[in-house]
């Protein structure tokens, strides 16, 4: 999964002018979260036996299979602006996801997604903390709202919790950072240019596991998806990355798509959509039933992020 948080910072004033369908952009937000949500619910069954490191090299080799030949033939620009600067953007990205999708493998997809969500939170306290932005009381009460949320949720010190279960909330920290330096360094980059680094970012880091775990020949359900090294495909796991190919890759088109019918404030706040849908198939897919608390602090977390979103242009 990837999701456009970055509209939690001001846009550049010089942006360029843009079809207006805030309706439809509505509509291609909710859809690309939906249908994200749902193919990342099948993360558990491509973990049964595949590792981490197999399922991204090769859903990247797919994704890039698919994506660069269709630059060259649509005439998109793929180059980088600043090489430096996607490189560094597209690994804290990478980071972000190999720890979201690590946690999506052994934990309910809704309380995986309420940790992702965390970012604008995050993003907010970067851009204060080193950009100097004035945050105001209302983003300040949001802040600490979002993080009552996350409490709610993970509950430290309740049964059951181990670090694993911070994990989520590790992706959505390291996401935020990636938004600060989209909206900082990447400003002038191409939409296919920080799609295709992404994807060859952590293409490579699933090649680089691969590598660290060579002499791994145990299943994901002996070592764990983290560590296992390269396992034979079955059928249901190479179908379901090829579907996690395709489907991220619909699911990202009809975010951005959103982006350019609407502003980003209007289209982000959709963008929580995919917490609501992590819970339903969660419970579709597997049974998974947050409890009340669970369900308190996530309302908290949207709550936050929606008021942080919508003040992103005022103190």
């Amino acid at each position: 999964m990837t999701i456009d948080l970055t509209s939690a910072t001001p846009a550049p004033a010089t942006a360029p002018a843009r079809a207006n369908d805030p309706r439809q952009a509505a509509l291609l937000a909710v859809f690309g979260m939906v249908v994200l949500s749902f193919i990342d619910g099948f993360v558990p069954v491509i973990a049964r036996d595949v590792g981490l490191w197999q399922f991204h090299a090769t859903r990247s080799a797919m994704v890039l299979a698919c994506l660069l030949p269709a630059a060259v033939v649509l005439g998109w620009r793929v180059r980088p602006v600043s090489i430096g600067a996607v490189a560094v953007r597209s690994c804290l990205v990478a980071g972000s996801m190999l720890l979201y999708f690590a946690a999506v493998a052994v934990l309910p997809l809704a309380q995986v997604a309420a940790g992702l969500l965390t970012a604008p939170i995050f993003v907010l306290l970067i851009s204060w903390g080193f950009f100097g932005a004035q945050i105001g009381p209302w983003r300040v009460l949001a802040v600490i709202l979002g993080f009552g949320g996350v409490l709610l949720v993970l509950r430290p010190g309740g049964e059951g919790v181990s670090v694993l279960t911070f994990v989520p909330v590790g992706a959505g920290a390291l996401y935020a950072t990636a938004a600060v330096a989209t909206r900082q360094y990447c400003a002038s980059e191409s939409e296919v240019t920080l799609v295709a680094g992404f994807f060859g970012a952590i293409g490579l880091c699933g090649v680089a596991g691969l590598a660290v775990l060579s002499g791994s020949d145990s299943p994901p359900a002996i070592d764990g998806f983290f560590a296992s090294g390269w396992q034979p495909w079955t059928g249901p796991a190479l179908f379901w990355t090829a579907a996690q190919a395709l489907v991220s890759m619909i699911g990202i088109g009809a975010l951005f798509r959103a982006y350019l019918l609407a502003e980003a404030s209007h289209v982000a706040v959709f963008e929580y959509t995919f917490l609501i849908a992590a819970g339903v198939w969660g419970y579709v897919l597997w049974g998974q039933v947050p409890d009340a608390l669970a369900v308190l602090g996530m309302v908290a977390i949207m709550a936050a992020g929606v008021v942080i979103i919508k003040r992103s242009g005022a103190a």
